[in-house]
């Protein structure tokens, strides 16, 4: 098991906090700040999933006009930890 606390960088969450299996499998996800209820059933959705198909999926996803989303900043600190 490895834990990944990374601090975001362009959106309304501070941190995320995941937990990945020996086999890069998402078994907990905690997100700092942000629009709770979205990002509550985002981190629920995660967990059994495996990490880069959440790269694929969540990298380059934008939030309005910022260049960065709380997907996205998953996506990264994903990609730090595989």
């Amino acid at each position: 098991m490895k834990t990944i606390n990374y601090k975001t960088k362009g959106t309304c969450s501070r941190e995320i906090n995941i937990v990945l299996d020996d086999n890069n499998i998402i078994q907990d996800v905690k997100i700092l700040g942000g629009c709770a209820g979205n990002l509550a059933g985002i981190s629920k959705i995660l967990v059994g999933m495996d990490a880069a198909h959440v790269i694929e999926r969540f990298e380059g996803v934008r939030c309005g006009a910022k260049s960065t989303s709380c997907p996205d900043q998953i996506a990264e600190a994903l990609k730090g930890a595989i």
